[in-house]
C-alpha cells in the first residue's frame, strides 16, 4: 500500500533541495483541476516549452494542457471522438489524448504518483538516493525526467529491443541508462535486474510501476476525474456510457475505470493484450510488438476483482494500422472514404499501444452490438512521436506503402475485427486471473499471502488507496510551506 510515514531528516533535506533548485510541487488536486494552480505559476509557464527541463512543468502533469509545444496555458481535456467512417461501427469511440503531456506521454504522471510521496514524507533523500524506474516503455523516460525536475538522480531500466527514440531521448535526461535483454515481452529481465540493484549495496529506491500503487493512485484521481469530464461534455440525454478499456500494461490506467464504474456502475472495464502473448485471456505467454504494455504476468496493483472483460489483439493490426495511419497512401485511403481531413491529420497523436486501444474499443462495440448512443472511452497513451523509427524499418522490410495496402489492411484490421480471442469473466474468471499474481509477486517478488488474499477478499482493500489522496496533497503543501517557495512567486 502507500506508506506515508513522515521521515523528519530525509524531509529536511529534500526540502532544502527543492529550496535550492526552486522546486515547488503541485498537489494531484492541482494536475485533476488545473484552475487551482496559482496564476503566477500560470503566467510563467507561458515562457517555458512543454518538454522544458524546468521545474513549473511538474504543474503541466496533467490532461489540461494545451495541445502546443511552446507556452500554452490550460483548457478542457483534450480528446478524439472516431467515426464509424473510421472505426466501422456505430458506437462512438472516444479517447483522452496523451501527447501533451511533457515527455509526450501521460506516464509522467504515473511516476510523479510514485515518487512525490516518497519525497514528501523524506522516505526518499535526493540528496544521497538515486530514483530507479524499471519500464518496457514511457513510464522509465516519465520517471527520468520527473526525478530530473525535483533534484533527483535516477536510473532508466528498460529492453535493449524498445524504439530508439526512446534511448535518444533518455540520453538527454536520465542520469544512467541500463539495457536489459529483449523487448516489450520480456518483463521479468527487468525485475531481475532490479534485484540485482537492491543487493549491489547502492543507495537507491526502486520505484516498480507493477506494484507502486502510486501509480494507480495518480491513474484513479487524475485519469480518472479527466475521462469524467470528457462524458459529461459529450453525452446527450438519450446517450450511454458502456465502458473503459485499456491495454493492461503496469494496471495504472486502467485504474481509472474503478474511479468511472463509481460514477456508471453499469459500465465495463475491459483489460487488452496481445494475443501473441494472451496471460490474461490463457494464462499464457510469448512475444509480440505492441510497444508499451509489458506482458506474462498479472501486475500487483491490478484490480482484477473488478474487472469485466479481457480482449486480445493480433499485434499486425496496431502494426499494419499504424502504416494506414501515418504513411501517405493511408491517409489518402481514409480520406476517401470520408474521414474527415482534420482527422486524419490528427492520427500521429495515435502511438502503437493506443492503436490496440482503439481495435479493442471495436471489439468491444461489435461484441455487444453497441448503437449509436453508447459511448466507449479509451486512452491514447503517447503518439508517434516515439515510433517514427518503426515506420522506417517497416518500409525496409516490407516496401512502400502502397494504395492497395492501404485498402487490404483497412479491409482485414477494421472491417474484418471479429469477436474471437475475448472472454466476458465471470467471478471465477476473474480469480482465475487473480491467483496468476502469486507466481509473480509471492514466490518472487517477496509480497505476502496475506496480503494477496486481502486484495480479493477485502472490500477495503482497493477503496484504501484513492482515500489517501488528501493526506498526500496536506503533505505536498506543507512541504511547499516548508520551502516558502509559494511566497516568492
Amino acid at each position: 500500500m502507500i506508506d506515508l510515514t513522515v521521515n523528519p531528516e530525509g524531509l529536511e533535506r529534500a526540502v532544502q533541495r527543492a529550496r535550492e533548485k526552486n522546486i515547488i510541487i503541485p498537489t494531484l488536486k492541482q494536475q485533476q483541476n488545473p484552475g487551482h494552480v496559482p496564476e503566477a505559476i500560470v503566467s510563467r509557464l507561458k515562457k517555458i516549452g512543454l518538454w522544458d527541463i524546468d521545474p513549473l512543468n511538474l504543474f503541466r502533469i496533467t490532461w489540461h494542457n494545451a495541445p502546443v509545444a511552446q507556452g500554452g496555458g490550460f483548457g478542457d481535456v483534450n480528446f478524439i471522438e472516431f467515426p464509424g467512417e473510421l472505426t466501422g461501427v456505430e458506437a462512438r469511440i472516444v479517447a483522452i489524448v496523451g501527447k501533451w503531456f511533457p515527455t509526450g506521454a501521460h506516464k509522467v504522471g504515473a511516476a510523479f504518483g510514485c515518487l512525490v510521496p516518497r519525497l514528501v514524507t523524506g522516505q526518499f533523500d535526493p540528496t544521497t538516493q538515486k530514483a530507479v524506474w524499471p519500464s518496457t516503455g514511457n513510464y522509465c523516460r516519465g520517471g527520468a525526467y520527473d526525478s530530473t525536475l525535483l533534484g533527483c538522480e535516477s536510473i532508466a531500466i528498460l529492453p535493449e529491443g524498445m524504439s530508439q527514440e526512446r534511448f535518444d531521448w533518455l540520453a538527454r535526461v536520465s542520469g544512467e541508462i541500463i539495457k536489459t535483454p529483449g523487448s516489450e515481452s520480456n518483463v521479468k529481465e527487468i525485475f531481475d535486474k532490479c534485484w540485482e540493484l537492491r543487493e549491489s549495496g547502492q543507495d537507491l529506491t526502486i520505484f516498480n510501476q507493477f506494484d507502486e500503487f502510486g501509480n494507480y493512485l495518480w491513474h484513479h484521481e487524475v485519469t480518472g476525474p479527466a475521462v469524467l469530464e470528457v462524458l459529461e461534455r459529450i453525452m446527450g440525454s438519450k446517450d450511454r456510457f458502456r465502458g473503459f478499456m485499456s491495454a493492461t500494461g503496469s494496471a495504472g490506467t486502467i485504474a481509472c475505470g474503478d474511479f468511472l464504474k463509481k460514477q456508471f456502475p453499469t459500465s465495463k472495464i475491459v483489460a487488452s493484450e496481445a494475443l501473441q502473448c494472451p496471460t490474461l485471456l490463457r494464462n499464457g505467454f510469448g512475444e509480440h510488438r505492441i510497444e508499451g504494455i509489458g506482458d506474462k504476468h498479472v501486475p500487483w496493483i491490478h484490480n482484477v476483482k473488478n474487472l469485466d472483460m479481457v480482449v486480445a489483439v493480433d499485434d499486425e493490426a496496431p502494426i499494419s494500422l499504424m502504416r494506414l495511419f501515418n504513411e501517405p497512401a493511408g491517409k489518402k485511403y481514409l480520406a476517401a472514404r470520408g474521414v474527415s481531413a482534420q482527422l486524419v491529420d490528427m492520427l500521429d497523436l495515435l502511438g502503437i499501444s493506443c492503436i490496440g486501444n482503439l481495435v479493442t474499443a471495436v471489439k468491444f462495440a461489435r461484441y455487444f452490438e453497441l448503437g449509436e448512443n453508447d459511448i466507449v472511452m479509451t486512452v491514447l497513451t503517447d503518439s508517434m512521436e516515439m515510433y517514427a523509427s518503426r515506420l522506417v524499418e517497416l518500409n525496409r522490410q516490407h516496401g512502400e506503402f502502397t494504395d492497395r495496402d492501404a485498402a487490404a489492411v483497412y479491409a482485414r484490421h477494421i472491417e474484418g475485427l471479429a469477436i474471437d480471442n475475448m472472454e466476458e469473466l465471470s467471478y471465477y474468471g476473474r480469480k482465475r486471473i487473480h491467483n496468476l499474481k502469486y507466481y509473480t509477486w509471492v514466490e518472487q517478488q517477496g509480497k505476502s499471502y496475506e496480503e494477496i488474499q486481502r486484495q480479493w477478499y477485502d472490500d477495503d482493500y482497493w477503496n484504501s488507496i484513492p482515500a489517501c489522496a488528501h493526506q498526500i496533497d496536506t503533505l505536498i503543501e506543507q512541504f511547499n510551506t516548508k520551502t516558502g517557495l509559494l511566497n516568492a512567486l
